[in-house]
């Protein structure tokens, strides 16, 4: 590549960079005295452009560079990282299990600050339950909030019609999951790919719909309201308890606050996070979890091996779907209502986008992706505007430059012992 060539590329790149840049950046509403009028930013335009022509520019010549040389340009930062960072892997884990543990008890986390780490750490759970589908057995799914949704409003439903606890619920909210997951795995089992992803996709959407149109059972748009709170041996989280029953203050003689229910329910969500993530290490290990990787690599080989294809992706489906359904309950608990708005693509997009970021079978990787990408627009409030444009940026970096994911580094399931 000569250095005319270089200038070339940067400046196709930076008029490309212009015309994206020019609908979502170039203009903006102004709200004035005579009401709303369109305002101009070409200069943010601008700066796009001129962005995208210089690093273009920088690339090519460090293309340029390496050629000369005639070596390769050796492994990226993220590579180097990457290396490194798998040695110390189990005690980077045990590292911030611990500092989760004694976050809630820090100086500076406020009750906002646990909050936050809550709805994270749901996050966590889904993306971990999405990696035994996408990142274990390789099968792509688009439509997995639709057993977010089905743990939901089953505990829902079995707490406000029923009048069931949440420990009770909790189990039975998965096991409803896990058995949606089975009736998605039967019509797609001869799918793959593209799809597969296109099948689940408009399961995901008729779940929605039916959530949103079965009025009699769902209460349709309205939602449910009033989903009842957790209890702690059937201690309330409230300011007063029923004749002859006592809160948790009361209990333990605290001084009532707020956040004893805020904390509970972070320390609720960690250990079914905790729970989650010791189970898919643990099944990995397994002839199933091997099933699983096998069936990823290559199917046909996979079914070669005398192994049943059917019976390793219905299995898949029913356990990611279990987790999902698990943190669908903690969800409605959580907020203390749902409605079908909870559960749209999006929530699927960004689920994937967790796992796909994080490095597909890679469990930290997906804690880090979630931190990414949930709690930095939680905690930075201005950015939740970008959110979507930061979703695809980043997933366009990752597809270019770490098509594997951030922390890819995958354990072998089975490690043979060298000769002596």
């Amino acid at each position: 590549m000569t250095l005319k060539r270089a200038l070339v590329d940067a400046l196709m790149g930076g008029v490309v960079a212009a015309a994206l840049a020019l609908p979502m950046l170039g203009f903006r509403l102004v709200d004035s005295s005579q009401g709303l009028s369109l305002g101009l930013r070409f200069d943010w335009v601008l700066w796009a452009a001129l962005i995208v022509a210089a690093g273009r520019f920088a690339l090519s010549l460090l293309r340029m560079t390496a050629a000369k040389r005639r070596k390769p340009i050796g492994p990226t930062m993220g590579e180097r990282i990457t290396t490194r960072f798998a040695g110390a892997r189990p005690f980077v884990g045990w590292a911030m299990i611990g500092f989760a543990l004694v976050m809630p008890f820090l100086p500076f986390a406020d009750r906002n600050l646990v909050d936050k780490a809550t709805l994270v750490l749901i996050y966590v759970m889904l993306g971990w339950g999405l990696n035994i589908v996408v990142g274990l057995a390789g099968l792509l799914d688009l439509g997995f909030v639709a057993f977010y949704a089905v743990g939901a409003y089953s505990y829902a439903l079995l707490a406000t019609k029923l009048g069931w606890s949440f420990w009770l619920c909790l189990p039975l909210a998965g096991l409803f999951a896990a058995s949606f997951g089975i009736a998605l795995g039967f019509p797609v089992l001869r799918l793959r790919g593209d799809y597969l992803a296109i099948v689940t996709l408009g399961f995901g959407e008729i779940i929605r719909i039916i959530l949103q149109n079965w009025q009699d059972l769902t209460n349709g748009p309205q939602g449910i309201s009033a989903i009842p709170r957790p209890t702690l041996f059937g201690l309330p989280f409230t300011a007063s308890a029923p004749e002859g029953k006592q809160t948790f203050a009361e209990y333990f003689s605290l001084d009532y606050s707020g956040n004893h229910r805020v904390i509970f329910l972070y320390f609720v969500i960690l250990v079914l996070a905790l729970l989650t993530n010791a189970f898919t290490l643990r099944i990995r290990r397994l002839p199933i979890g091997r099933a699983w990787e096998a069936l990823r690599e290559d199917e046909i080989a996979c079914r070669s091996l005398g192994l049943n294809p059917t019976n390793i992706k219905l299995s898949a489906f029913a356990t990611g779907a279990m987790f999902a359904g698990l943190a669908g309950s903690f969800f409605a608990t959580r907020q203390g209502f749902i409605s079908p708005e909870s559960f749209t693509f999006i929530e699927s997009a960004v689920i994937l986008a967790i796992v796909v970021l994080g490095g597909m079978g890679s469990q930290i990787g997906v804690v880090l992706a979630a931190l990414l990408l949930v709690g930095l627009p939680e905690w930075f409030r201005e950015l939740q505007q970008y959110r979507m444009l930061a979703f695809g940026g980043a997933m366009v970096l990752i597809m270019l430059w770490k098509p594997s994911g951030l922390l890819s580094h995958r354990a072998p399931t089975i490690s043979l012992g060298g000769t002596k």
